[in-house]
């Protein structure tokens, strides 16, 4: 299974398949999905720099998935390419154009536990930045009955489901090491 298969299929089989967020199956056809095969920080930051200029410039260019292959690999240091990537954003005032969504294999929220099943929310098969057009969300929000809600649902649905079904589930795209 390829890199971009992989990611495809969380986000159908996840995302999607369990309702994770309520606004992916409209925009999933539209899906950008770009695979990086940066090696390092910088290389990784600079590559989400450049999805979201190009997200800006061309109205054209649909919502875009960033699965990084080789970096980022530890989840600290995704968290400071996420800071680095909002730092720049906040600099160009792109921030006013882009939102940035974040998805990690070891994703853990801060002041949960690594195994709380809530972590799953955010797992991906490999380090993933989704950069999504403010103005877009927004009438998104504005449509949907209750937005406040859907992190509480998440996990009440993950907790549901338990541990070893997340794990059969995670198994049909988890890299074999993850």
């Amino acid at each position: 299974m390829t890199a971009e298969q992989r990611l495809l299929a969380w986000l159908d089989d996840a995302v999607i398949g369990l309702s994770l967020c309520p606004f992916a199956r409209g925009v999933r056809a539209e899906l950008r999905t770009v695979i990086s095969d940066a090696e390092d920080f910088n290389a990784a930051v600079r590559t989400v720099a450049e999805e979201a200029q190009r997200l800006i410039d061309d109205d054209t260019v649909p919502t875009t998935l960033i699965g990084f292959t080789d970096a980022l690999g530890e989840f600290d240091d995704f968290l400071d390419a996420l800071a680095a990537v909002d730092h720049l954003l906040e600099e160009s005032e792109g921030a006013e154009y882009v939102q940035v969504a974040s998805f990690h294999p070891a994703y853990c929220f801060e002041g949960a536990a690594r195994d709380a099943l809530g972590n799953w929310t955010n797992r991906s098969p490999y380090p993933c930045v989704h950069l999504l057009r403010r103005d877009e969300v927004a009438t998104a929000i504005a449509a949907h009955p209750d937005t406040s809600g859907i992190p509480e649902a998440n996990i009440a649905r993950l907790e549901g489901l338990g541990a070893d079904a997340l794990k059969a589930l995670w198994s049909g795209w988890a890299l074999p090491d993850r």
